[in-house]
């Protein structure tokens, strides 16, 4: 499955010089599906020496050049999307709509940041000294390395890798362990589209043969990494050592406000398939539901119903709604979660249990818990499963206060009919994105991104590219 890949240095596909190898296991059959080489020191040390020289070559092309190998990048992506998709949903065991969604929304990357380099514009300020004139100027960061999390092994990567391309910079992917093909996928697509040897380099290994070397070295000008605010506040002390710049995409506990003249049954068809999308192993999926005393046992009642109605299985089978957690680590997590609820009075609606007929795999049953209260861990953290805890409120100054409440700000949601109530919520929600009456936020036009501990900077948009740019300001006088 790996075969044609390993680690990408130099522009060349190769092994490790150790021989060593990280096995790939199924989240759908808890097997092994592959194994790809494991990076020691060594390669990591040569993917920044490699990334030092590429980046040489990379940042004197001028942004009318670096466009057109970005959107070359693109096309190659389009022309193994189902390769992709397949990767996505193997490696993941997300269902195939849902990996060919994140296929293009990866590829869209590279298309909108292969504009944006094109529009790399400073500006000129007027000067008070005669004759004199302020120039601004932007000049790519320098070598970055990113780090991105198993549960978008798509647009994750993609969202770093093109805005940092599109700037100028050179970069060193280190995708998670859990789902590196697709990570490689991308890259070779990056390779086939003819950038500089080094412009790009992927690691794949354990932390102190990976991590530690791009953390320590001051070639590294700057980290960026999607994953837990536990691990975003760890780098954030290791990068202070060499003073790097951080893009920090961390965790989330999205709130949902379901006000009284919402609109019920839109509101329950768009919320239910968007918690557990990819088995709710997504950060900006709603995890707190806040639902108005008038309309809570309704929509409970209806989010069962269709919690209760989807098909679970292996993500490559046609009609597959939902499919396993990615780890059983991760489903033994999840299940603690509900655990707690429970014992401590949250009523079980539906799910809360490991579904029949599926002995193998991380599977867990689309899960909804009633009668939820904020000091409870479902509420409190972040689950990072398929489990919808629903709480009523009366009134909305206690539903912002409840909502806000948490330090995590990365997303939140309301559903409302009222155009009052809809900038009423965007004004009171403390959140870097807010959906009213919609999940959709993930759009490479989109800057994405948190306030609080769900961490700083921003990715798509035309925020994103201005993370890789330092500013350059010069005072000519004739």
């Amino acid at each position: 499955m790996y075969e044609a890949f390993g680690l990408f240095l130099d522009g060349e596909w190769r092994r490790a010089s150790s021989g060593g190898v990280l096995e790939v296991e199924s989240p759908v059959t808890g097997r092994a599906v592959g194994a790809v080489p494991a990076a020691g020191v060594a390669e990591t040390e040569e993917a920044i020496g490699a990334a030092g020289r590429g980046l040489a070559g990379w940042r004197a092309r001028t942004g009318w050049e670096r466009a057109d190998a970005l959107h070359a990048a693109a096309d190659a992506m389009r022309g193994r999307a189902e390769d992709g998709a397949r990767m996505i949903a193997t490696e993941t065991g997300k269902p195939l709509a849902q990996a060919r969604r994140e296929w293009a929304l990866a590829t869209d990357q590279f298309r909108w940041h292969a504009e944006e380099a094109r529009r790399l514009y400073g500006r000129v300020v007027e000067s008070r000294v005669p004759g004199g004139r302020f120039e601004v100027l932007h000049a790519p960061v320098g070598i970055c390395a990113a780090f991105t999390a198993w549960n978008f092994p798509a647009a994750l990567p993609a969202r770093k890798l093109a805005p940092a391309l599109a700037a100028g910079c050179a970069v060193i992917l280190r995708p998670s362990s859990q789902t590196p093909g697709t990570a490689m996928l991308i890259v070779d697509c990056l390779r086939a589209a003819g950038l500089p040897a080094g412009a790009v380099g992927l690691v794949v290994g354990p932390t102190e043969a990976t991590y530690r070397p791009l953390m320590d070295a001051e070639a590294v000008r700057k980290v960026s990494l999607t994953g837990s605010t536990r691990v975003g506040q760890a780098m954030i002390r290791d990068a202070a050592a060499t003073l790097k710049r951080v893009s920090m995409e961390l965790g989330g506990n999205a709130p949902l406000i379901v006000f009284e003249d919402a609109d019920l049954e839109a509101a329950l068809d768009a919320a239910v398939p968007t918690k557990y999308a990819n088995a709710g192993q997504v950060c900006v999926t709603p995890d707190r539901f806040y639902v108005h005393e008038s309309l809570h046992d309704r929509f409970v009642e209806g989010f069962a119903a269709r919690a209760s109605a989807l098909r679970l299985g292996d993500g490559l089978d046609e009609g597959v709604a939902m499919g396993p957690l990615i780890s059983a680590d991760r489903r033994e997590a999840v299940a603690g979660v509900v655990e707690d609820a429970v014992a401590q009075g949250a009523r079980l609606v539906a799910g809360g249990v490991r579904p029949r007929g599926f002995n193998a795999g991380h599977f867990y049953e689309p899960t909804v818990l009633a009668e939820a209260r904020d000091d409870m861990r479902v509420m409190a953290e972040e689950n990072f499963g398929p489990v919808a805890a629903i709480a009523r409120f009366a009134a909305p100054e206690e539903a912002y206060g409840r909502a806000n409440a948490s330090p995590l700000g990365l997303s939140a949601y309301a559903f409302t009919r009222s155009a009052r109530r809809a900038r009423e919520a965007v004004a009171e929600l403390r959140a870097g994105m807010v959906g009213v009456n919609s999940f959709a936020l993930a759009a490479a036009e989109a800057p994405f991104g948190g306030v609080g501990h769900s961490g700083m900077g921003r990715e798509g948009g035309i925020e994103a590219i201005r993370d890789y740019l330092d500013v350059k300001l010069v005072q000519t006088v004739m």
